[in-house]
């Protein structure tokens, strides 16, 4: 292989393994100004997307250990890839297809593990990862409020009861 195709693939093998997630779109028909506008929203969502050669895909998914992608390597391809939540760039695919009709999922990499369309799409409509941990932190905090109510109503009840005594009897005087 010439000197600056075994380049391109040592990048690509580098942009694979930063990455803790691939998706591979199809992007014919897309003209200049929306694959920009796509690469302006994926930006946002902290993910990048770059146009590879199938066969230099190929390589560098053998080179990293990713699991063969079959035959959806075929056509023009785009790669996704970013630092942290494949489900932003997911719900950004999934926004911008369904306002432009294409890019279109072809597969995806997640952990080692191939994702198909389908999953990929449901990882799209899960909620922000923020709205993910919110609902955790209720789900931690409810029994622990639980616990501190009934630590606490053994004092409250006694405190309420005086308060009824001295109501009912009425201030002492001296």
């Amino acid at each position: 292989m010439r000197p600056e195709k075994t380049t391109i693939v040592e990048d690509l093998s580098a942009r694979l393994n930063a990455s803790p997630f691939l998706i591979v779109t199809e992007y014919t028909g897309m003209n200049v100004l929306e694959f920009a506008e796509l690469r302006n929203r994926l930006a946002g969502a902290g993910a990048q997307c770059k146009v590879v050669k199938n066969t230099f895909l190929r390589k560098a998914a053998v080179e990293v250990g990713f699991p063969d992608f079959g035959g959806n390597l075929s056509g023009q391809n785009a790669i996704v890839t970013g630092e942290s939540d494949v489900c932003a760039a997911a719900k950004v695919l999934k926004t911008f297809s369904t306002e432009f009709q294409r890019p279109s999922v072809k597969v995806g990499v997640l952990d080692r593990a191939i994702l198909s369309k389908e999953q990929i799409q449901a990882l799209a409509d899960l909620p922000t990862k923020p709205v993910l941990q919110s609902q955790l932190l209720g789900v931690l905090k409810s029994p622990l409020q639980k616990l501190v109510s009934v630590l606490n109503e053994p004092g409250a009840s006694l405190a309420r009861l005086l308060k009824a005594k001295v109501e009912k009897e009425g201030t002492p005087e001296n």
